[in-house]
Parts: C-alpha cells; sequence; structure tokens
C-alpha cells in the first residue's frame, strides 16, 4: 500500500544521488528499529503495570514507617 506521502518520499529520493539514497534508507532503517524498540517497551510497561503501582505503593508505605533511607549516591 503506497499512500500519497510515501510516494512523494519515492519521488524526492530518486533525485538524490545514489550514495545519498543509501543513506538515508540506512537512517530510516535504524529509525523504524527504534520505534519498534519503543512499541516494545510500551508493551512490557503496560504488561507490568499493575507491578510497577505494588512496588511504588511498597516504598511509599516503607519510607512512611521509616524502613527507608535517602540514597547516598557516594556508595554506588
Amino acid at each position: 500500500m503506497e499512500t500519497v506521502a510515501i510516494h512523494t518520499v519515492v519521488k524526492m529520493m530518486e533525485t538524490l544521488p545514489e550514495s545519498t539514497q543509501n543513506r538515508v534508507v540506512d537512517l530510516v532503517r535504524d529509525y523504524l528499529a527504534d520505534l519498534e524498540d519503543e512499541d516494545e517497551w510500551d508493551e512490557l510497561f503496560a504488561a507490568t503495570q499493575s507491578q510497577l503501582q505494588d512496588f511504588a505503593r511498597r516504598a511509599h508505605r516503607e519510607i512512611e514507617e521509616g524502613k527507608a533511607e535517602p540514597m547516598d549516591y557516594d556508595r554506588l
């Protein structure tokens, strides 16, 4: 399925030298891979949202009960 936007990009690409076309293709390929990674992370976070909320509630409760201490970044 070729949309108007894709057709426009193809026409623009055809005016570029082959080396530039290859660079653009590499950039688009990397960009699409990044988008897929982001989608994967979004799915993982959505699947574990209730767990994350439970951990946050537990941490908040432990802070209120004095069972937690501030992070000492010098000890990391």
